[in-house]
């Protein structure tokens, strides 16, 4: 967007100051959507998040597919986390294993072609065959097509395959036109990506989409992952919006009125993983006194500057089976150092940190820094536990996955969308039950094992919240994971930008609605 014509000298005449500013275009509000170019930095679009490219059956760059317009998935969730039709009109439950999903007859992909059961029938036979979550998610045993209609069977009962067809791996890609070198694809949505690479995507509007004319015509999504830098390139101009600014930086543009905020709560935790493989963290005392000694409201209210909640369990207190139905361990530094003294941590060397059997009490915490929250997790437990006596030794690295797969570390902090299909049994089936991708403690106990069970089988909304309560009970009771805080999320914008809310859900970003004032 270029910036007003200044007036150079006070003896310009009117009518050649009117001149001037008309011949330059200058006022974004006199341009058409094709002339309008909307910058954004963000912190959330990195090798290190696993979401670069576009190919939403590639790990997690559905994600970048969604959030950036380039892919929709059949159903998408409301501000509420409730469920909507998208690509899709509704769906009928024919029996527990089986459900028949209703298409729009009106969306067109990128390139012209119109979306019909058979293309939507081979886009999430390629997932299934190819991602590494979907096919654990989706149970797929068989998709059939008939016109404007799908029709998925799956191997098992799945209470929540509609809710799982709305993560962003479900984004809807025409598999005629197949993935590009440099990983694009053609979806249904408002823009059309014209370069990806590992830092930046350029957008230009779809002339084909099926809803309303997107109002911007081009978009430059870059991946600034520096917090300072970010904010400078917000404040000269080099970007018209932001995410993931620091929370000292927030201050800066909350009472500008140049700039406006978009504050949204999220269901992404920053939790602590405990690795069960690790011999001080076998010992049950070590973990409960680790859970004592978490100062989760001084982590959120001064480090984060109050930009997040502090957690209980794995989930938000707005969903019904959220944290405040689970009972966790009050902040307690004087009870973690009885604990761990009645277990036989003993200093009996005088420099604060204690010992047993001769083994000093030393926590390797790995986390990583693309999550600027996660640091300041790390700075506040190193600080809090040597109270307690525990000596925390920080690992914050990008390469985090190397010492994941040494098994080099008792601790792994990360960051983690716990409801992104507004269910609970994602987050268990992923984090707590054996083989599950992301249990990295090599956590087991027969009763959440028992309980996962019962969950993948159970329709009835109100049980399935019971037993997500139950489950995440009992990995609290067991300090399998500690939870810190929720994120609160924030997108700051240029005063007259419009359009781009933040959603919590943390999939909905570029969209149609999009404009610039």
């Amino acid at each position: 967007m270029k910036k007003k014509s200044k007036v150079l000298t006070i003896l310009l005449t009117a009518a050649l100051s009117v001149g001037l500013l008309s011949g330059c275009g200058s006022s974004t509000a006199s341009k058409s959507s094709d002339e309008k170019v909307f910058n954004y930095g963000t912190v959330a679009y990195s090798v290190s998040n696993s979401n670069t490219g576009l190919n939403p059956h590639n790990s997690y760059s559905g994600w970048s597919t969604v959030r950036y317009g380039v892919g929709e998935t059949l159903f998408k969730f409301n501000e509420k986390m409730e469920l909507e039709p998208w690509l899709a009109t509704g769906y009928e439950q024919i029996d527990e294993n089986t459900v028949k999903i209703n298409l729009r007859d009106d969306v067109k992909f990128s390139n012209g072609k119109k979306m019909t059961g058979e293309s939507v029938k081979a886009c999430l036979e390629d997932l299934v065959a190819v991602h590494d979550r979907a096919p654990k998610d989706l149970q797929i045993k068989s998709i059939t097509a008939d016109g404007q209609s799908v029709t998925i069977i799956s191997e098992n009962k799945v209470p929540g395959l509609i809710s799982y067809l709305c993560d962003p791996y479900g984004a809807i890609i025409d598999m005629e036109a197949g993935v590009s070198a440099n990983k694009n694809v053609v979806g249904t949505g408002p823009y059309v990506a014209t370069a990806v690479s590992d830092t930046e995507i350029n957008l230009e509007a779809n002339a084909n989409y099926w809803g309303s004319t997107p109002k911007v015509g081009k978009v430059n999504v870059k991946s600034i992952t520096d917090g300072d830098t970010l904010t400078m390139a917000l404040q000269s101009g080099e970007i018209d919006a932001a995410q993931g600014l620091p929370y000292a930086s927030l201050k800066l543009f909350q009472d500008n009125k140049d700039y406006t905020i978009s504050s949204t709560n999220t269901s992404r935790v920053y939790q602590a993983c405990l690795n069960y493989k690790s011999a001080v963290i076998q010992d049950d005392a070590v973990r409960k006194a680790m859970a004592m000694a978490m100062d989760k409201n001084g982590f959120t209210s001064v480090l984060l500057q109050g930009n997040g909640t502090p957690a209980e369990g794995p989930f938000p207190s707005n969903f019904t089976f959220g944290g405040d139905k689970v009972k966790t361990a009050d902040y307690d530094i004087e009870g973690a150092k009885k604990v761990l003294e009645a277990a036989g941590w003993v200093d009996t060397d005088g420099d604060g940190i204690r010992e047993k059997d001769g083994q000093r009490l030393s926590i390797n915490w790995l986390t990583y820094t693309s999550r600027q929250e996660l640091p300041l997790l790390a700075e506040s437990v190193q600080a809090s536990y040597k109270q307690a006596g525990i000596e925390v030794i920080v690992n914050a690295t990008d390469s985090y996955k190397d010492f994941l797969k040494a098994g080099n570390y008792d601790v792994f902090a990360n960051a983690f969308v716990t409801a992104p299909t507004g269910d609970p049994q994602y987050y268990f089936t992923t984090h707590v039950v054996d083989g599950s991708d992301y249990n990295k403690g090599s956590y087991h106990n027969d009763k959440v094992e028992t309980l996962v069970g019962q969950l993948r089988n159970e329709f009835d909304k109100d049980k399935r919240s019971d037993l997500a309560i139950q489950i995440a009970q009992q990995v609290v009771n067991d300090n399998a994971y500690i939870y810190a805080s929720y994120l609160k999320m924030s997108f700051v914008m240029k005063k007259g930008v419009t359009g781009f809310s933040a959603h919590p859900s943390d999939y909905y970003e570029i969209t149609a609605d999009l404009d610039m004032n």
